[in-house]
């Protein structure tokens, strides 16, 4: 399977468009292979899609705490470069066969408020958690394709093997209390 990002279904606001075709990020599917495609673009549960397709799923943390963002989540998390954030990059296991990276990050400012939960997450979720929570909104979905000198990219390679030389990803932005995460 791909690797994939969290999906769930919010309403769209454009004070946090998550487009920057700067970056490489845009808006639409066109772009994506039409394999990837329904995983990509789904607006359901990613964990619920993937625990109906495995005998067994696993969420294995990676790496978790306070860091330096990539370049291209400042501007979208509304903090100035070089500040740090928290992150948490974990994968996702079917039948012990990792399928998703994921990598999710959060103003330090929201450890103090109501995202605060997401540091005791553990082997639980996040999307678990986002979508029982009615007060979370979710901005519209943005896509990638990450080559190997993107961070991401580096990233899910550090923990996979990764035979191409590059990967499709996906992102959007939740708000919580006006505080953006992803």
């Amino acid at each position: 399977m791909p690797s994939l990002r969290h999906n769930a279904d919010f309403p769209h606001d454009e004070r946090f468009a998550v487009l920057d075709s700067r970056q490489g990020w845009l808006a639409h599917t066109f772009s994506l292979p039409r394999s990837l495609r329904t995983w990509l673009s789904d607006h359901g549960s990613l964990t619920q899609r993937l625990k109906s397709r495995c005998t067994s799923f696993r969420v294995v943390p990676l790496e978790t705490g306070l860091a330096r963002a990539n370049a291209d989540e400042y501007a979208l998390l509304g903090v100035a470069p070089g500040t740090r954030v928290y992150v948490r990059e974990v994968l996702l296991l079917c039948n012990d066969v990792p399928v998703v990276f994921a990598h999710s990050v959060l103003p330090s400012a929201g450890l103090r408020g109501g995202w605060n939960g997401i540091t005791r997450l553990g082997s639980r979720s996040l999307g678990e958690a986002l979508f029982s929570d009615h007060r979370i909104e979710r901005q519209p979905l943005a896509y990638r394709r990450v080559r190997n000198d993107h961070p991401l990219f580096r990233a899910a390679a550090r923990q996979q093997a990764v035979a191409a030389s590059s990967l499709w990803a996906r992102r959007s932005i939740f708000c919580l209390n006006r505080i953006r995460s992803w």
